[in-house]
């Protein structure tokens, strides 16, 4: 007898993630402001790059940490994966319609930690 794998949770209809909840979890966040990147949209921090709407019109690149990205990879490439424009950079792309959204807020909410200033973080915090 073999053992099945445990159904993953999938998302209802009215909970998968869009463009435009992708753009309301981006802008979430302190400071982060709507802008451009490659002739896409993308969303900033201080002038700097979070994420941006890839040419493909399915995915998501957004900045991660090299070991995060390895490991949502690995556990999940059907969703998460790189090409090799982004294999020496801290970028990883997500497949909009196959991410759980609280996942990719977490993502969302790291990459803008990344470039937040403290006093913005901190601030955030304490209206969480």
């Amino acid at each position: 007898m073999t053992k099945s794998k445990p159904a993953r949770k999938r998302t209802s209809e009215a909970n998968r993630v869009n463009w435009d909840k992708v753009r309301e979890m981006a802008l979430s966040f302190p400071g982060v402001v709507e802008s451009t990147s490659y002739r896409t949209r993308a969303y900033k921090v201080n002038g700097k790059l979070i994420a941006r709407h890839n040419q493909d019109g399915e995915s998501l690149a957004i900045k991660v940490q090299y070991a995060t990205r390895e490991v949502l990879m690995g556990a999940n490439p059907k969703t998460f994966y790189i090409t090799d424009h982004y294999s020496c950079w801290p970028w990883m792309l997500v497949r909009i319609a196959n991410v759980e959204p609280e996942e990719l807020r977490g993502l969302l909410e790291d990459a803008w930690r990344s470039l937040a200033s403290k006093r913005s973080i901190a601030a955030w915090e304490a209206n969480k």
